[in-house]
C-alpha cells in the first residue's frame, strides 16, 4: 500500500508538472509524456496479447507508436481536418496489419514458428493470425492513446467554431480526461468497499460490485460538475465554458465518459485474465504496468475525442 501512494502521489505530480508546462512554455512536452505512456502500454499489449494466445510482433508493436505519433504530429503542424488525421491513422494500421501478413507469409522463421509452437495450421492461416495479433496491438492501446495528442491540440485543429472557447478548450478536454477516471475508479472502490453487494462481472474482476459500478459514476459526475462552475468562475476558463458548453451537456458527457473509464478498466481485466497474467507489467510500484495504470483512459480519450468535436462542430 505504501508503494502505491507513493507512486500514486509520483503521478500526480508529474501530471501537474505537465499542466504547467502547457499552459506556461508549450503543448509538445505533453506531446512526449503521451508518446512515453504510449510506448510503454504497447509493448505490454503485445506480451499480454502473445500470451493470450494473439502472436504479433513486438517490434512491429512498438515501432508503429512512432508511426502515429508522426502522423498525428503531421495532422496537427500541417491543420488538417480531423477527420482526415484519423483516416491517415486508420489507414496506416491497415497497411502496417498488411506488411505483417506479407513479411510473415515470406519469413523462413514462420514456419520455425509454427513448429516450436506446435501449432498445426497453414502458414497463409498463421500469418492472418498473426497479422490480426499486430492490429489489434496498433489500434489498442496505441491508436487510442494517441489521439489523446489530438486533444491535447484541440484548440489548433481545423474545426467549425472552435474560435469561440478562446483557445483553453483542450486544457480543459485533458484535465477532465484525466479527472473522469481518477473521481469513478477512487469512488468506485470507496462505495464497493462500504456497501458491496452483488459483483459486476465476478469472471473478469472478482472485486468490483454493481453498487460500486453506479457510486463512482455518480460520484463522478457530482464532483466534475463542481470543478465545472469552480473553472467557470474563473476569468481563465470563463469563456471557453461559456462559449458553448452548457451544463447540461457537460453533465452527460461526464455521465456516459464515466461508465466507458469503466469498460476500459473490464476490458484490460478481460485481457490479463486471457494471458493468465496478474499485472501488465511492473513499472510503476504499486499499480503493476502502464496499461494497469491507463486502462480506462484509452477509451475515454477517443470517446472525448469525438464528443468535443460534436459540441464544437453543432
Amino acid at each position: 500500500m505504501k508503494k502505491r501512494i507513493l507512486t500514486s502521489v509520483g503521478i500526480v505530480i508529474t501530471l501537474i508538472l505537465f499542466f504547467i508546462m502547457k499552459v506556461f512554455v508549450s503543448d509538445y512536452f505533453f506531446d512526449a509524456l503521451i508518446f512515453a505512456m504510449a510506448g510503454f502500454a504497447a509493448f505490454e499489449s503485445s506480451k499480454i496479447l502473445t500470451k493470450a494466445g494473439l502472436n504479433n510482433y513486438l517490434y512491429v508493436s512498438l515501432s508503429f507508436v512512432a508511426v502515429q505519433f508522426l502522423t498525428n504530429f503531421l495532422g496537427i503542424f500541417y491543420s488538417l481536418p480531423l477527420w482526415l488525421i484519423v483516416v491517415i491513422d486508420l489507414a496506416s494500421i491497415i497497411v502496417m496489419s498488411l506488411g505483417c501478413f506479407l513479411w510473415s507469409l515470406i519469413s523462413k522463421r514462420t514456419k520455425e514458428e509454427i513448429r516450436v509452437r506446435e501449432v498445426k495450421t497453414t502458414m497463409p492461416k498463421f500469418s492472418l493470425k498473426k497479422a490480426v495479433g499486430c492490429m489489434i496491438t496498433f489500434i489498442y492501446p496505441t491508436f487510442f492513446i494517441m489521439l489523446m495528442m489530438l486533444l491535447n491540440h484541440f484548440d489548433s485543429l481545423n474545426l467549425t467554431n472552435v474560435a469561440d472557447f478562446n483557445g483553453r478548450l483542450s486544457l480543459i478536454i485533458l484535465m477532465f480526461m484525466f479527472l473522469i477516471p481518477i473521481f469513478t475508479d477512487t469512488f468506485a472502490m470507496l462505495t464497493g468497499m462500504l456497501i458491496g453487494g452483488k459483483k459486476l462481472c465476478p469472471k473478469i474482476s472478482p472485486k468490483k460490485t454493481i453498487s460500486g459500478a453506479v457510486g463512482g459514476t455518480l460520484w463522478c459526475v457530482l464532483l466534475s460538475t463542481a470543478v465545472y462552475f469552480i473553472l467557470k468562475s474563473t476569468n481563465y476558463f470563463y469563456d471557453s465554458i461559456a462559449g458553448g458548453l452548457p451544463v447540461w451537456a457537460f453533465i452527460i458527457i461526464i455521465l456516459i465518459g464515466s461508465v466507458i473509464a469503466q469498460l476500459g478498466d473490464l476490458f484490460e481485466s478481460y485481457l490479463k485474465r486471457k494471458a493468465g497474467v496478474k499485472d501488465s507489467g511492473n513499472i510503476l510500484p504499486g499499480h503493476g504496468g502502464m496499461l494497469d495504470r491507463i486502462d480506462s483512459y484509452i477509451f475515454v480519450a477517443p470517446y472525448l475525442l469525438i464528443a468535443f468535436a460534436l459540441i464544437v462542430v453543432l
